[in-house]
């Protein structure tokens, strides 16, 4: 029997079955290929299923699991952190039992590879005095094991150690491994070569329908249920009505070495579906620090990576946060097979982009890739850390919040931030129709006095000759950010009208002649601002902004005089914004120099 089914794998790129019944122990290796089951896995007593260098399977019931037998499914995956940071997962099996079906899971499941068919299990450690896991022998500690189901703050989380109660597609928690392994269970790379702890899952296949139900703004920690890669835009699109279209995914700053929660830096990237057939859109967790009671922690933030996040792999976590309430549910049809790292349409656990190479891209099912036209935008806060949001363009897209593309901020307690400002909230992605007139609005926080310096540093499908501005509603003026960086002391406040990103400057072209007709003219030897109107416009008001958009003086009601002329004896050296209104709302802006070094 096992050489039988050993031969017939190994022939076949991949092998496709009505239904497996494994005798007792019984043996079947996949390797580096796809394993399809019309219907249901009964593993019998003993046997074992090995899923090995991408080995993955993949079932199509269309109902709940009726996978049996207490024989055991063999799948790895590796970590990405060490004995201080988190991972998120979500396991692929469940315990064995007599009873048909998706079962719990629990780390006591998880094992440590020695060669490439045996296993030695995890030694689990707990309470305060062992909060380190450690690679070989593998040790893990349970202390760092937690789930979240229905969580709206810090306190939901849920402590699940040792105990076999995480349902099937729940997620959970787990800190790495201190030190190294290398043991090689003929993978091609040793067990953890620091950092990268290989976990043996172990138990019954999970399949079929997998469900949650989830009231409004409920958090569930859930991730990626099956022995093969997930579909992520296929499952968030067909519960786009409750997820919103967007997965959430942690990261964490592995350059701290702590458990205390005060020191800790993390956030969530956000990944956003837009179409099933794009690539989607992901912008990198800003990393936050907390205090000791789960608050943030202010001044103290770092920008992680961008991952590719299309396809989940084995054993990735994510979280959920409901816009409705409602029932999400996974489903076979959402599964895929595509190798794991090897390019941009990969499936990757939480490990950084690599370049692509097309000629190693496999999928079976996968479908034409629609990509979406987008651009990125950077704002680097205070030379400290980077803020990444992304604005999509899609012809369905409104100026309401849209499911599949606008992401909410789950990072919105920074205390010093740039997002978008939409219907009142704070987000990291957002779809629009594009309109050369629109204007984009942004939430800009300073808890102190602040530089932030924006840039955009990559545009995908978007017109190269396109200009993209950010306005500065205070000063009227448009500065360019598509061939370059524009840097702005920012004085303390919440700013939610002050900053648009917008398409056009509309101080060139109809403003231009009106602008022309003016003559600004800072004269420094008797310190005063004149203005000469030879055309008699009637100017509504005027303004002298400092460049952190701070309003100096103001004028109203001017009239159509043919010159003006104002004070600036009591504005100290500097540069200056001249801003004119006419009563047709068109906006005259100059910038001055005033030198009190010219003397009279």
């Amino acid at each position: 029997m096992k050489k039988t089914t050993l031969f017939y794998l190994l022939l076949a790129s991949s092998s496709c079955f009505s239904q497996i019944n494994f005798r007792s122990s019984a043996l079947m290796y996949v390797k580096d290929e796809i394993l399809f089951v019309k219907q249901y896995v009964d593993l019998g007593e003993g046997s074992n299923l090995y899923l090995r260098n991408n080995g993955q399977l993949i079932q199509g019931a269309e109902t709940a699991s009726v996978n049996s037998g207490t024989g055991e499914l063999s799948v790895y995956q590796e970590g990405t952190s060490d004995n201080y940071e988190f991972n998120y997962w979500c396991s692929p099996v469940g315990i064995a039992s007599a009873t048909p079906g998706n079962g719990n899971f629990g780390v006591s499941m998880l094992s440590r590879p020695t060669t490439t068919l045996f296993s030695t299990s995890a030694i689990l450690i707990d309470g305060l005095e062992n909060l380190d896991g450690v690679s070989s022998p593998l040790k893990i500690s349970t202390y760092w094991i937690n789930k979240l189901v229905a969580g709206t703050e810090y306190s939901s989380w849920v402590s699940v150690e040792g105990a076999t109660s995480i349902l099937p597609g729940e997620g959970f928690t787990m800190k790495g491994t201190s030190g190294t392994d290398t043991t090689n269970p003929d993978t091609s790379t040793i067990n953890n070569p620091g950092s990268a702890q290989r976990y043996d899952f172990r138990g019954r296949p999970n399949d079929g329908n997998i469900s949650f139900s989830l009231m409004q703004d409920n958090l569930l920690l859930t991730g990626n249920p099956y022995p093969s890669a997930l579909d992520l835009n296929a499952f968030l699109n067909e519960n786009v009505t409750v997820t919103g279209g967007i997965a959430y995914f942690w990261d964490q700053d592995v350059t701290i070495d702590s458990h205390y929660l005060e020191d800790y830096s993390g956030g969530y990237g956000s990944y956003a579906a837009g179409s099933l057939g794009s690539d989607g859109i992901y912008t990198p967790a800003t990393f936050k620090s907390y205090n000791a009671d789960g608050s943030v922690n202010p001044g103290t933030e770092v920008t992680s990576i961008i991952y590719p996040r299309k396809y989940a792999p084995i054993g990735q976590g994510f979280v959920l946060n409901a816009v409705t309430s409602g029932t999400v549910t996974f489903k076979n049809s959402h599964r895929i097979y595509i190798k794991e790292g090897s390019g941009l349409s990969s499936s990757q656990f939480h490990k950084p982009a690599v370049k692509e190479d097309k000629t190693k891209k496999t999928a079976i099912g996968a479908e034409t890739v629609n990509e979406m036209s987008y651009f990125r935008m950077n704002t680097i806060i205070n030379n400290r850390f980077t803020r990444q949001i992304a604005l999509a363009f899609l012809p369905t897209a409104t100026d309401e919040v849209d499911f599949g593309i606008d992401a909410l901020n789950m990072d919105s307690e920074l205390p010093n931030d740039v997002t978008f400002w939409l219907a009142d909230d704070s987000f990291v992605i957002q779809g629009v129709n594009f309109d050369a007139t629109k204007k984009i609005p942004l939430l800009v926080r300073a808890t102190t006095n602040s530089t932030f310096k924006f840039s955009i540093p990559e545009s995908v499908n978007f017109d190269p000759n396109q200009m993209v501005y950010l306005y500065d509603n205070v000063t009227g003026i448009y500065h360019n950010i598509k061939t370059g960086s524009y840097l702005l002391d920012i004085p303390a406040g919440v700013y939610t009208d002050r900053f648009t990103l917008t398409f056009s400057n509309s101080t060139l072209g109809t403003t231009e002649n009106t602008q022309q007709q003016l003559v600004i003219y800072q004269d420094n030897y008797n310190r005063s601002l004149k203005i000469s109107n030879p055309n008699t416009i009637d100017l509504h008001s005027f303004q002298l902004y400092d460049l952190t958009g701070k309003r100096l003086l103001s004028k109203t009601k001017l009239g159509s005089n043919t010159n003006f002329e104002f004070s600036t004896s009591a504005f100290s050296d500097g540069v200056y914004i001249v801003e004119f209104l006419t009563p047709n709302n068109k906006k005259i802006t100059q910038k001055i120099l005033i030198s009190k070094s010219t003397k009279k």
